[in-house]
C-alpha cells in the first residue's frame, strides 16, 4: 500500500474510533451498540455521496475501464473506508454482536480495500461495489434506530423497509451483478481481485435470502393481521340470523 493511503487510512481508523467514544460519553445512557451504530450511519452517509461521485460522475465509469489506474479520490475514499472498516470490525469481534455471514463480508471488504490501495490500480470498479453496498446501509441503521425509540411500526418504518428493500435488490443485486460481470470479463483485473470481488457478491446473495425470509415474513403478518380484522369486523350468522352481542 502507498504510505500516502497508509497515512489516511491510520488517521481514518481513530477518527472513526474518537468518533464513537465522542458518542459514548454523549450519550452514557445508551448502549455501546447505540454509539456505534450512529458512527456506521454517519459513515455511510458520507461514503455513499462519496463513491456515487466518484462513480457517476468523476469516473472512469466501472462497467467499461475496470482494473484502470486508481485516481488520487478513488484513493482518499477508499482509504476513509478501509478505515472505518477495520474499527468496525475490531468492535463486532469485541463485542461478539455479528454472525459469521457480516464478519466474512467485513474481511473481504478489508482485504479487497488493501489489495486495490497496494496494487494502485481497479479501485473503479470497488469503488463502485462499496456505493452499492453502503446506499442501503443509513435506511438499515435508520430502521434499527426507529426499533429503539418505539417508532418502527409506523408509516415511516413502512418507508424506510420499502426503500431498503428495494435499493438492495435493484443496486446491490442488479447493479452488483454488472459489476462483478465487467470485473471478471475484463483482462486487467488481477484473478484474486475476481475471485474476491465474487465472494463478495455470493456474500450479498446471501444477505437476500435473509431479506427475502424477513420479506416473507412481513408480508403473512400483514395478511393475517387483515384477515383478523375482516373476520372481527364481519356480522356473524348463526343459522341464518345475526348473532346477538
Amino acid at each position: 500500500m502507498a504510505g500516502s493511503a497508509s497515512v489516511i487510512v491510520t488517521c481514518s481508523f481513530f477518527t472513526w474510533l474518537s468518533l464513537y467514544a465522542a458518542f459514548c460519553y454523549w450519550n452514557k445512557h445508551r448502549s455501546h451498540e447505540w454509539s456505534c451504530r450512529l458512527v456506521t450511519l454517519l459513515h455511510g452517509v458520507i461514503v455513499t455521496c462519496l463513491s456515487g461521485y466518484v462513480a457517476l460522475l468523476d469516473g472512469p465509469w466501472p462497467l467499461t475501464h475496470a482494473g484502470s489506474p486508481n485516481t488520487p479520490l478513488q484513493i482518499h475514499v477508499l482509504s476513509l473506508t478501509l478505515g472505518y472498516f477495520i474499527f468496525d470490525l475490531g468492535w463486532c469481534l469485541f463485542f461478539q454482536t455479528e454472525g459469521d455471514l457480516m464478519l466474512f463480508h467485513h474481511t473481504l471488504s478489508i482485504c479487497g480495500m488493501i489489495m486495490v490501495l497496494g496494487l494502485g490500480k481497479s479501485a473503479t470498479e470497488v469503488n463502485a461495489v462499496v456505493f452499492v453496498s453502503e446506499i442501503t446501509n443509513p435506511l438499515l441503521q435508520t430502521r434499527w434506530f426507529l426499533r429503539e425509540i418505539g417508532c418502527y411500526h409506523s408509516i415511516l418504518g413502512e418507508v424506510v423497509d420499502f426503500f431498503f428493500v428495494f435499493l438492495f435488490l435493484v443496486l446491490r443485486i442488479g447493479a452488483g451483478a454488472l459489476i462483478m460481470y465487467a470485473m471478471v470479463t475484463s483482462p486487467d483485473p488481477i484473478w484474486l481481485l475476481k475471485a474476491g470481488g465474487l465472494a463478495m457478491y455470493i456474500v450479498s446473495l446471501g444477505f437476500m435470502v435473509e431479506i427475502c425470509r424477513f420479506v416473507r415474513r412481513k408480508i403473512l403478518k400483514k395478511c393475517n393481521s387483515w384477515k383478523s380484522m375482516r373476520s372481527m369486523n364481519a356480522p356473524v350468522k348463526t343459522n341464518g340470523h345475526l348473532a346477538a352481542h
